[in-house]
This record gives structure tokens, sequence and C-alpha cells, in this order.
């Protein structure tokens, strides 16, 4: 079972600036819980995530020889894949693709014809610096702008990064509108017909329907799921304060009540929760 935890996703939106000395010791006791995957920061513009400027000085300060996690960043174009590619410490490049041409637009100013162009740019820089791209799947279970959706939608779109080489794929439910059926019709579609692909997922949830998401995910086969302590962060176009990432401790509650090991130091992630007060006041 693969978790990979989202501090990124959890700080982006904060207004207040969080230093980077506090940025780094987070997320060193992050590393040292053990996780898969850690989304640590991205780079892109600082006018479009101010909060997330110093990605390049966190990622200096990060203690990463003992730690198996492995690093995820963000990226929006090719001069921010090109960048975070010059750093060796960081396997996983990961890009939002929607699903929604109109969300498509307000996150990346681009339509999703054009974005796909720049899925390619990525995926050529991956392969000459050794990283794997990620893809998000943005808008992945519905959307808030009435555009017409369906799991087929989404198979069509991922065929196309499949034939871009694209090897992980992570459908996201940006606004909360995922539900168990949908969750498990989506997985359906897209693991029947790409079996060699890895696919996760990335759901944001309401509190009190997140442990039945995280079941369905995982009862249909999903082992690859994205995380925030506390549940922080989401999407503003939500539209209620209550959703947002699913929260690590819900997650790793389930899988202890279903006596999976994830075989994570619970201390130090205790640790990291008392201090992430330092961040998510």
């Amino acid at each position: 079972m693969k978790i990979v935890e989202c501090p990124r996703d959890a700080m982006q939106g904060l207004e207040a600036f969080v230093p980077t000395e506090i940025k780094a010791n987070y997320l060193n006791l992050l590393l040292e819980v053990g996780f898969d995957t850690l989304d640590f920061g991205s780079f892109v513009s600082p006018k479009a995530i101010p909060q997330l400027r110093d990605t390049a000085d966190v990622l200096k300060k990060l203690h990463l020889s003992q730690t198996k996690t492995k690093l995820l960043a963000i990226v929006a174009n090719t001069r921010g894949s090109e960048d975070a590619a010059i750093f060796e410490e960081i396997a996983f490049l990961g890009f939002p693709l929607s699903v929604s041409e109109i969300f498509q637009q307000k996150n990346t100013n681009k339509s999703i014809a054009e974005a796909l162009l720049v899925v390619e740019e990525i995926q050529n820089i991956c392969q000459k610096n050794n990283k794997k791209q990620v893809v998000y799947l943005s808008m992945g279970f519905g959307n808030p702008y009435d555009e017409v959706y369906s799991p087929e939608i989404v198979e069509k779109l991922a065929e196309k990064l499949v034939n871009l080489g694209v090897e992980i794929i992570v459908p996201s439910d940006t606004v909360g509108v995922s539900s168990p059926e949908n969750i498990k019709s989506l997985w359906k579609n897209l693991t029947q017909t790409f079996p060699k692909i890895a696919f996760g997922m990335h759901l944001h949830s309401n509190p009190n329907t997140a442990t039945e998401k995280i079941n369905a995910a995982f009862e249909t086969g999903c082992r690859r799921i994205d995380t925030a302590l506390r549940g922080f962060g989401g999407c503003p176009m939500a539209k209620d304060d209550l959703v947002g990432n699913i929260a690590t401790e819900k997650v790793l509650d389930y899988f202890k009540e279903k006596n999976i090991d994830l075989d994570l130091n619970m201390d130090k992630f205790n640790e990291a929760l008392k201090y992430s007060v330092n961040i998510f006041h």
C-alpha cells in the first residue's frame, strides 16, 4: 500500500507565509514517518502560489539520507519541470491535467489540448533526467460547471496519457463530489482498460464521508492513496469549508482496523501531527 502524504497541497492555499525553516522542520518529520512519497513542494510561478516560492530553499534543508520516502514536486509548465528536474533528490514531477475544460483554463491558463502538449514536454524532460511523471486528473469524478462527465470521458483522456508514455495516473476529486459508487465505477473502467498503468486516487471529502471513500478505493483495488495530515487543503471552488484532503489520520485508522501494517513510524507521525500547529493554526 502506497501512502502519498501531501503537505504541498495542504499548504499552498495558506495566506500567511510559512517561514522556510518551519516548512523544512515539518517535512523532515514527515520524511521520518516512512510514507512512500512526499508531495513536498512545487515549481510554479510565485505569483500563482506565493506560499511555495521557497521550494528550492526548503529542499536544501531536507534530511534525505535516512529516509525511504521519495519526493514529488508539482509543476505547471515546461519551465517549472526544467527547474525541478535539476534536483536529483526529486523522483516525481506531478502535473495537474483536468477532465474539465473550464477548470484547466482556470488552473493553468490552457485548454486541455494545450495542456497535453505540456504533458508531452514534461515526459521528455523526465526521461532525460531519470524522473517519472505523475499526472493528476483533476475534476476526475465530476465538476461544478455542469460540463458533461462520465468515466468514459476520463478513460479517453487517460488513453492519451498512456500513448504519451505516462505510467502513473491519479484521478483527483477536486471538489469533493466522489462517492463510493463513482469511485468503484471509475476504477473498474480505468484498470481494466489499462492494466499496466499505476493508478492512484487523490480524494477530497467532508470528514463524515471520508472513511466510506477510503473503503471504496481500497476494496476496489486501489493501492495508492493521497492524504494530508489533519485533512487540510482543498479547492476554493468546493464552496464547502469542510471539503479538504482526506486526512492521513482517517486513512491510518482505516488500515489499523483492517489489521494492515503500513510500516510507518507512528511516534514520528504523532510528532509531525503536533508540530503541524505551527503551520495550520
